[in-house]
């Protein structure tokens, strides 16, 4: 073979190499996509009110570690709600206020419903256990 034939062989090798590389990252993205809008899509938006109680997640735990240490304080009060997600929150026991990203924090559920529905009603159930004559 001569230098020109071997050269432009060679430029067709690297042509079909592009179209492969073009073609997987086609495909990745692709993939990329479909899963970012299924992960999305099962995400829950996080609605906050003032006066609600709420956790906070302690990132410096992250760090380190406690065995049996919580990563959650509080509860605090939500004072203020933002346009862009920051939200104001104050400690009930000495009063200080701070402003955190709203994806540090979690409803606090306590014991207490506030909110009772009066068309619920409360069952309580009753198991019998046999007994048995020896004779």
């Amino acid at each position: 073979m001569n230098y020109d034939d071997a050269g432009k062989e060679q430029k067709l090798k690297l042509c079909e190499l592009e179209e492969l590389r073009e073609e997987a990252c086609e495909c990745a993205s692709k993939y990329k996509d479909d899963m970012k809008r299924v992960h999305d899509g099962k995400l829950k938006p996080k609605e906050f009110e003032v006066g609600q109680k709420v956790w906070l997640y302690n990132s410096r735990l992250k760090y380190f570690p406690g065995k049996l240490k919580s990563k959650w304080m509080g509860p605090y009060v939500i004072t203020q709600v933002g346009k862009l997600g920051d939200v104001t929150i104050k400690d009930p026991k000495d009063g200080s206020k701070q402003t955190v990203n709203g994806h540090r924090l979690k409803p606090f559920l306590d014991g207490n419903n506030d909110k009772k529905d009066e068309n619920v009603e409360l069952v309580n159930f009753v198991v019998s256990v046999p007994t048995y004559e020896v004779n």
